[in-house]
């Protein structure tokens, strides 16, 4: 196959010696399986940001760390160079959260360089060598939605323990190899202490499974794992194997509007003793 010219640069440094072929196209990436030696890997192409179709991408980027004040200053003025980061930023965030994911024991494709723009990593396979099928494309018994929803919702916690959402998570980006399930397509990934939108994504994540395999075992709908696994988050408790029942009961108490108003009014008199404090030392 004709080399493309995005993956041209990894071929012109010794990364890629060739292409075999395309292998899928989706509204953020074009993926191809190439030849690096004697191994098989995959290369995954990311489009420019006018031709994705990924949107509310500020949802996502929200709470993210930027590498410094000038880069953060162009981003916030969408100047050239401001979208150009903040493109490459998005490009970056798979690369990191397959690293750290990777090492938290989490099944994901083992990343291996990230170059302009293209990111190589492990071409997860099938018992013949061919290229996994996506979990949709997979034929189910009731047993095995089970198994599969139990190890993806194990993999949801184990990701949550190291503080990543993947927030877009289905069927769709999920391969299924002699192994089980991996999770694929990250670019999207939240911190999950830094972004208010967490939370939300994190349920939807979980619910979006339960409805997928809920179609071959009709109980697993009747499930609350995301509630579940965010609780233990929020209270500090969640373990990469913390016991799960799917159970959660909303607490329906009436707030104490009493108590929520005086530990408002004691933080706003906190607030004013550190600025009385902060001019006193101005004019010292």
């Amino acid at each position: 196959m004709k080399i493309p010219g995005r993956i041209a640069p990894l071929v012109a440094d010794g990364l890629v010696d060739g292409v075999i072929r395309q292998l899928m196209s989706g509204k953020e990436a074009t993926v191809y399986v190439v030849q690096c030696g004697d191994v098989v890997r995959c290369a995954k192409v990311y489009k420019e940001a006018n031709k994705r179709g990924f949107h509310k991408a500020v949802d996502y980027t929200e709470g993210r760390k930027i590498k410094n004040s000038r880069q953060a200053r162009a981003m916030a003025k969408r100047s050239r160079y401001g979208r150009q980061e903040e493109e490459a930023a998005w490009q970056h965030a798979e690369v990191d959260a397959l690293r750290r994911l990777a090492a938290a024991g989490v099944r994901v494709p083992t990343p291996y360089d990230f170059h302009e723009g293209v990111l190589l990593m492990e071409l997860v396979t099938d018992d013949d060598g061919e290229p996994a099928p996506r979990l949709n494309d997979v034929v189910l018994d009731e047993d095995d939605a089970r198994r599969f929803h139990a190890v993806l919702v194990r993999q949801v916690v184990r990701m949550l323990c190291v503080g990543i959402v993947h927030g877009d998570l289905s069927e769709y980006n999920v391969l299924v190899d002699p192994d089980g399930p991996v999770i694929i397509d990250l670019p999207q990934a939240v911190d999950a202490a830094a972004n208010n939108n967490a939370r939300a994504m994190l349920e939807r994540d979980v619910d979006n499974l339960a409805a997928y395999f809920g179609q071959f075992a009709p109980e697993l709908r009747e499930t609350a794992y995301g509630k579940e696994i965010w609780s233990l988050y929020e209270s500090g408790k969640l373990q990469p194997d913390s016991v799960l029942t799917g159970l959660f009961a909303t607490d329906e108490a009436p707030a104490d509007v009493s108590d929520v108003l005086q530990v408002i009014e004691a933080a706003l008199e906190e607030e004013e003793i550190r600025q009385a404090g902060r001019l006193a030392a101005d004019n010292a």
